[in-house]
Parts: C-alpha cells; sequence; structure tokens
C-alpha cells in the first residue's frame, strides 16, 4: 500500500489573490500589489494573469506598467492579509490540524494513520481545497503537495502551479524528483547552486546520488546529512536557529523625501524594531542605519554598537547622536534600521544601572499601553511627524502580530 504522511499547502499569489477575492473587479486582470503608489518602487505580489508579460516579484513597476499597460496596480493591505492567513489556518483545521505555519502563505500539516493511504490523502487535500474555497473565498487558490516528509511536501506543491495537487510516494523516490532542476529544491539558491556546480553536481540525479559523507561535504555542514535523509523521504527536524536580527525598512513616500522626513520615519522604524525586539524577549548589541537617495547620491550606512539593550530610548540617543555625522544633501528615498547580535533574554544579564532599568521599564510600559489600546497610542515625540508612516509590511517568513500592530481592542471590533 502506498503511503504519504505529510501535506503542504501553498497559496497561490497570495496578495494579489486575496486582492482579486475583495475586489471583483480585479478577477481575471493582471494585478500587481506595490508598497506605494509610484513607478520607482517594485512589485511585492503578482496575479497569475500578470506573469505572462514576464512580470514577477521584483518587477519595477515602471517597466511592469511598460510591459503591461492594462497593469492593476494596488497597494497592499498587509493588515488584511494576515487576518486572511488566520481564516485561512481556521478553515483547514476544520478538515485536519495544522502543524506547522512556515510563513504567511504556507503551512505543514501531519496526516493521522487513518489518511496516509495516498488515495485518502488525496481526498482529504481536496476537501482543505474546499474548505478554504468556501470559507475564505473561491479566488484564493493553492497547491497542495504530498509526500513522505514535510520538505518533499514542500517541493511536490511547487511542482503544479495554480491549484496543483501532486503526490510523492516513498516507493517513487528518488527518481521521480530527476526531472526537478536543482533550483526547484527550497535551500538551493543561487550561491549553493555554484557550490554545487563546482563539485560537478548540475542535475537532481546526480545529487541523490550522492552519499552522506559527500552530501555533508557539499553543504560543509550536517546539513548535508539532512539533506540526504530528505531526499530519501525520512522525515529529519530542522536544528534550531538563532535568530541573527531584527529589522525594519521603508521606501519615502514623497511628502517624507526630506531629511526631517526620513529621519522621523527612521524613529518610526527604531520604535517598532525596538519593540519586536522586547517581545521576542532578544537583547542587541549593534544597530545598522542606512539610507538611500534618489539619483547618483551614495548611500549612507553606519554601525552603532549599543552594549546589551533593550530599551528604545538608549537606542533613540545613540541613533540621534550618529544621525548628525550623515553626510549633507541629497533627496531620501529608502531608509532601513536593523538590531544584530541578538542575544535571548534567558542568556542576558540585565543592567544593574537604575538609568537603564528606568528606561526598560518605560519601554515595555509603552508596549503594553499600545498593545491595548492600539498602536500609538502611547509614543515618542520624536515619532510624532511619521506616526502613521511604514506602516505594516509582510516578510514572508515574518506574520506580524495584527494586535502589536493595531491593538488588540481594534481587532476585536
Amino acid at each position: 500500500m502506498l503511503t504519504v504522511d505529510w501535506l503542504f499547502l501553498d497559496m497561490n499569489s497570495y496578495f494579489a489573490s486575496v486582492e482579486q477575492q475583495m475586489q471583483p473587479a480585479l478577477r481575471g486582470r493582471p494585478v500587481a500589489v506595490v508598497p506605494t503608489m509610484t513607478d520607482r518602487t517594485c512589485c511585492i505580489a503578482v496575479s497569475y494573469e500578470a506573469r505572462p508579460y514576464g512580470i514577477k516579484t521584483g518587477t519595477n513597476v515602471g517597466e511592469a506598467r511598460r510591459r503591461c499597460p492594462d497593469l492593476q496596480l494596488v497597494e497592499g493591505h498587509h493588515e488584511i492579509y494576515v487576518q486572511t492567513h488566520e481564516r485561512i489556518i481556521a478553515a483547514m483545521e476544520t478538515v485536519l490540524p495544522v502543524e506547522r505555519v512556515c510563513s504567511i502563505d504556507e503551512m505543514a500539516c501531519r496526516l493521522s494513520p487513518q489518511h496516509r493511504e495516498t488515495g485518502q490523502a488525496v481526498a482529504l487535500a481536496k476537501r482543505v481545497k474546499q474548505a478554504l474555497a468556501d470559507q475564505v473565498g473561491p479566488y484564493l487558490r493553492c497547491s497542495i503537495g504530498l509526500a513522505p516528509n514535510s520538505f518533499l511536501a514542500k517541493v511536490a506543491s511547487n511542482m503544479q502551479k495554480p491549484d496543483g495537487l501532486v503526490c510523492i510516494t516513498r516507493e517513487e523516490l528518488p527518481r521521480r524528483l530527476y526531472s526537478l532542476e536543482l533550483s526547484d529544491f527550497p535551500g538551493i539558491a543561487r550561491n549553493m547552486r555554484r557550490r554545487l556546480e563546482s563539485r560537478g553536481i548540475r542535475t537532481t540525479r546526480q545529487l541523490c546520488s550522492l552519499s552522506k559523507r559527500q552530501m555533508i561535504e557539499a553543504w560543509q555542514s550536517v546539513l548535508g546529512e539532512q539533506w540526504w535523509y530528505w531526499l530519501r523521504g525520512d522525515e529529519v527536524s530542522q536544528r534550531a536557529t538563532h535568530r541573527r536580527s531584527v529589522g525594519h525598512s521603508h521606501v519615502l513616500p514623497p511628502k517624507f523625501r526630506t531629511e526631517d522626513g526620513a529621519r522621523a520615519v527612521l524613529v518610526r522604524l527604531l520604535h517598532k524594531a525596538a519593540m519586536r525586539l522586547r517581545r521576542l524577549d532578544y537583547w542587541a548589541a549593534r544597530m545598522v542605519v542606512a539610507l538611500s537617495y534618489l539619483g547618483e547620491h551614495p548611500k549612507w550606512k553606519t554601525t552603532v554598537y549599543l552594549g546589551r539593550c533593550q530599551d528604545t530610548p538608549t537606542m533613540l540617543k545613540a541613533f540621534q547622536k550618529t544621525w548628525r555625522s550623515r553626510p549633507p544633501g541629497g533627496r531620501p528615498l529608502k531608509v532601513s534600521v536593523t538590531l544584530f547580535d541578538l542575544t535571548p533574554g534567558i542568556s542576558t544579564t540585565p543592567s544593574l544601572f537604575i538609568e537603564e532599568r528606568r528606561a526598560l521599564g518605560a519601554a515595555q510600559v509603552m508596549d503594553a499601553v499600545n498593545e491595548c489600546f492600539g498602536a500609538n497610542s502611547l509614543y515618542f515625540a520624536s515619532m510624532h511627524q511619521s506616526r502613521k508612516a511604514a506602516p505594516m509590511r509582510i516578510a514572508f517568513t515574518h506574520i506580524p502580530d495584527v494586535a502589536a500592530e493595531i491593538g488588540s481592542s481594534r481587532k476585536k471590533s
């Protein structure tokens, strides 16, 4: 009897599909979701109707409009994407429990023993698709992969898009994978592919023929051993990773493309990053502030050392000091703040200095007030001008907490 153990769901063109579900006028039309309504930015998501024109995520908006004059531009509604994500999880769990949320548009489910026979698994996958159509919306299509482990289930979900359903059984391995390019596997990006090719590994057949030791040598880490097991259908848990950074970036709207506007938005981003740092219970030792400009003006990027810091006031003081060192001139276009060298709270000894402890206490009080009554209910005066700038943005591997962004009281309303 042929069996599978995992179901992996991948929402197709997620942001664009949510917009088409919300706005009937966009259905069946080429759509691009953008951060701001300007030709200078890039598409952050495109519908399948836009792809025949060569438009994809990252395409410059001006270029996209030249390729497709009928392209419909929509400014992203990130709060709605998170809320729809939660509805998708709820709909899925009417059919089977979600084991792991991998990103805003991906999730994995471990199948129960009675659903592992391939016929039963395929029927279950079809029920998931129907539940999403009935409870979330028929214009939100998904691809589902079924396989012996979650890694290959993800691979299977990418083999047929949109609205696909692909099943890979252990008995078909590894030959079922031979038609795939190395870049079709999650985790083999440009640099890894070059490393493999430097060792004479250019096809999936060659990759699957490697011994466990050769895999470890190719990856130059024990991750290669995990790959050896994954390609054979075994489930091997990925090692827990240490978070490396917390940060935010923002393309400035035209009215903020001044030195004062850029500074105000940077303060807003720093406030958001510091709040996330505390919610994750990490401490940062280093902050990198970057500012890019329109035209040929060189980018400004500086590193600020914080010691061990978790509170917003200390970071703001460090930022204000380094801001004065930036070169004059230029029209700002994009700003970013990133906190590096993170250590978990459990491994960090809080400061013994009363001033620093008070600063952290004040920041924690602000977090509690904003979570209860809504974002920006309480904020630093230096971000007054930009408190509505830099709204919620979603990186696919980081799903914002809507309650933290807009306030739990508003979420319940």
